[in-house]
């Protein structure tokens, strides 16, 4: 069992956005590795109307007065649709923006921070801003809702699969009436997910997490990115609950090809030292792994592979994981 603050955090992104529901969440983790490869991508984008309450995919209706223009985020996902739309946040407690697919540092720099972290979000200074809106996560914000109700309008969110990362975008896109922009942002995401499906791989992947020796596998049901990875290549793994994970033997075991980190790291960006790979380096199990032996390990943007789950970061994720999956 993983004890460690990295799998505490990572369970909060991974597992507790989904309320506890660890399987099933619109993807299927058989034990093939095949989940939902067999169902085709559409790539037909269905009009989105502008509209003043929406009902998301778990059943929150979600109402504003007028469009909304200053929105404060919480959650990552929230970050992505909005750069998705063209909109920036008045604040936000993401470091999402600061990649270059989003923002860029500069720009993601001048975007006050909601001091608090991402879970003990301060409500006073989130309300400092005057917000149409406040997007978090269910369990992680849904705390904050009773001090913000009256001052704004709080949208608690938890996708569990990138299908519902896309309804939670359309949502959005129809509150703000950034309609267009929704539609074509939902159409990229789709086109490239179903180019990459249409040539798989046959090589073994898997996505670890953590931040010292103790890490857990991103399994599909209880993580949006490893959801796409059956579409992707083989991907034989499954989720164990909150507190489960695999163990080294049972991964040398499977003969993993290619290897996706995800190094976690608290009060900013991992540095070199922190690396969850270099720290497993040690293990004499870990060095017999097919990936590590040819240098198939790939330290990846937790930003944008753990935390961000909208289109725009799972679109990075494709063009990141065909490019190394080949």
């Amino acid at each position: 069992m993983l004890r460690t603050r990295a799998w505490t955090v990572r369970r909060w992104l991974a597992t507790a956005v989904i309320g506890g529901l660890l399987v099933g969440c619109g993807t299927t983790d058989d034990e093939d590795g095949k989940g939902e490869a067999g169902k085709k991508t559409e790539v037909r984008v269905a009009p989105i109307a502008a509209a003043r309450s929406v009902t998301d995919v778990h059943k929150v209706t979600v109402s504003t007065p007028e469009p909304p223009e200053r929105v404060v985020c919480l959650v990552a996902l929230c970050d992505d649709m909005l750069a998705e739309l063209g909109i920036t946040p008045v604040a936000t407690n993401s470091d999402l923006l600061a990649h270059p697919g989003f923002l860029g540092e500069e720009a993601a720099a001048k975007i006050p921070e909601v001091p608090g972290g991402f879970l003990s979000p301060e409500v006073e200074a989130v309300l400092k801003h005057r917000p149409d809106l406040v997007i978090g996560l269910t369990d992680t914000h849904g705390k904050l809702a009773p001090a913000l109700k009256g001052a704004t309008v709080f949208w608690p969110v938890r996708p569990g699969s990138w299908e519902e990362s896309v309804r939670y975008l359309r949502d959005l896109a129809a509150l703000t009436g950034r309609t267009e922009q929704g539609e074509r942002a939902e159409r990229k995401f789709r086109e490239k997910l179903a180019a990459a499906e249409q040539n798989p791989s046959d090589r073994t992947s898997l996505i670890i997490f953590g931040s010292d020796e103790n890490f857990g596998v991103a399994a599909p049901g209880t993580d949006v990115t490893a959801g796409l990875f059956p579409k992707l290549s083989h991907y034989p793994w499954k989720s164990r609950g909150v507190e489960g994970s695999y163990s080294l033997e049972e991964i040398l075991a499977r003969e993993v090809d290619v290897l996706f980190v995800e190094t976690l790291s608290f009060g900013g960006p991992a540095g070199a030292d922190d690396s969850l790979a270099k720290k497993l380096a040690a293990n004499p199990l870990w060095k017999r792994i097919p990936a590590v032996e040819n240098g198939e390990v790939h330290e990846v943007d937790a930003e944008v592979w753990a935390k961000g789950r909208g289109t725009r970061s799972l679109g990075i994720v494709l063009d990141e994981a065909t490019a190394k999956l080949r």
